[in-house]
């Protein structure tokens, strides 16, 4: 497949790539602390395990939002670029 898809590119449609990852920071640090707050409560293994891995998912999305926010404020770049929707027509033959 060698579609070009002007998203998949660095630089562009930062603001929505930011955006996906904030949320997904903040849905990783609202489960973290659930699972934290059931662990301190009923001291089973599987809620220690899941607080574990969503501390290190939000340490990654903080990575994430920290990598977009940069791109954004690159001193020369372009300001911020519209995301164009791909042509139906392009992909509907290529999808079968």
């Amino acid at each position: 497949m060698n579609a070009d898809i002007k998203l998949l590119r660095g630089g562009n449609c930062e603001e929505l790539k930011l955006g996906v990852h904030g949320m997904a920071l903040a849905l990783a640090v609202l489960c973290g602390a659930y699972n934290t707050a059931a662990w301190l409560l009923r001291r089973e293994r599987h809620l220690a395990v899941n607080s574990v891995m969503y501390a290190a998912l939000t340490f990654w999305e903080v990575q994430h939002v920290l990598h977009h926010w940069a791109a954004m404020r690159v001193p020369g770049s372009p300001g911020p670029q519209v995301c164009e929707a791909p042509e139906p027509e392009r992909f509907i033959g290529k999808c079968a």
